[in-house]
């Protein structure tokens, strides 16, 4: 049976249908609902069962942990066993919002839900429809992308449908998400605050609040054997069914190569995919090429990427080459994303000298 789509914003709630959701996943049910960075495929956080069904709907791996989505701080307490002191500053200045902390979890999260870790992530979205289905559900909604494993991270409805709408109970139609890109996760079970995955909130800005925080040194290896903390650290995400590769070098150079690759399609009567920029999008004649944003404005392009992915997925290309994004702000959490979604695989070239 296909999902049931509703459609609201957070300025125009339709509670009677928030009221539906809400008691379908009291009842062990799945609903797809909007958030300020991706859609989320929401289940009870507290039903094992319904973690179960989360992972078996999306295909995931049921070692890859989930996020328990709240809506208000004291829910926290029932969750946790303690929230250290540079957690709470954290919270204080960037929840509600795309920011996901990991903390020890108490007797009452199931290791369902946090894939067999003592640890759980926890996020306080700031998005009002997702505010309302929380508290409808009860307060606690375990929530990965509401995508097929492995597929790029929904930022619209429509994507939901196309991958899950078979699958899952309903589908709250919020419109496109703001930010594009999953939160960033910070995990304070270490002496030391780690970032486990970079997002909108960035390096700098968190050790503003804090100080010394590190990166997790599996965010720049591209295999890693060690059991994941946070979702998306061990598998293979956000992947276009075209193999994709970054080239990366000189702007000059990174378009010759480019342009070279698509010729040489062509002689094979073949067409390749050109991810480029407003900056760059006009230096290439050939290919289906698609604009995903202007680095000027670097959160155009960490809004699109998801986007731009999953349209190659209707083009006839035999390949998919990308730009590098090392943007000022968001370079990190979006080639991170492009990164695992190229499999690690990186082209370096190098202009003329």
């Amino acid at each position: 049976m296909r999902a049931e789509i509703v459609s609201m914003t957070a300025d125009n709630l339709d509670e009677n249908a928030i009221a539906r959701a809400g008691e379908i996943l009291k009842k062990g049910g799945l609903v797809a609902f909007p958030t300020e960075t991706v859609y989320g495929l929401g289940g009870d956080a507290l039903n094992p069962l319904s973690s179960k069904k989360i992972y078996a709907a999306k295909g995931r791996p049921s070692d890859n942990p989930l996020i328990i989505h709240i809506a208000d701080m004291d829910s926290l307490d029932r969750i946790v066993k303690e929230v250290p002191e540079k957690a709470m500053l954290l919270a204080e200045k960037f929840w509600p919002g795309p920011l996901t902390m990991i903390f020890q979890k108490s007797d009452q999260v199931p290791m369902e839900t946090t894939g067999g870790l003592d640890s759980v992530a926890v996020r306080f979205p700031s998005d009002g429809v997702a505010a309302a289905l929380i508290r409808a559900a009860g307060g606690y909604v375990a929530a990965p992308s509401a995508n097929t494993s492995g597929r790029p991270s929904p930022t619209t409805a429509e994507h939901v449908e196309e991958d899950l709408g078979d699958a899952i109970d309903m589908i709250i139609d919020g419109g496109a998400v703001g930010i594009g890109l999953e939160s960033t996760i910070v995990d304070f079970t270490e002496e030391v605050p780690v970032v486990l995955r970079p997002g909108y909130i960035s390096l700098e800005m968190l050790k503003a609040v804090l100080g010394e925080v590190r990166m997790d040194k599996g965010l720049i290896s591209p295999d890693s054997k060690i059991h994941p903390k946070a979702p998306g650290m061990k598998y293979r995400h956000y992947a276009p069914k075209a193999e994709l590769s970054i080239v990366e070098g000189e702007t000059e150079a990174v378009t010759e190569a480019i342009n070279r690759f698509a010729l040489a399609a062509e002689e094979r009567e073949e067409q390749i995919g050109i991810i480029a920029t407003e900056e760059t999008f006009s230096r290439y004649p050939r290919g289906i090429v698609k604009c995903i944003g202007s680095r000027e404005e670097e959160e155009t392009i960490a809004h699109n990427l998801y986007e731009v992915l999953r349209e190659f997925d209707q083009c006839q290309v035999s390949e998919i080459y990308s730009e590098a994004f090392y943007t000022p702000r968001m370079g990190q959490a979006i080639m991170n994303r492009l990164l695992k979604a190229a499999g690690h695989k990186i082209i370096h070239v190098q202009g003329e000298k």
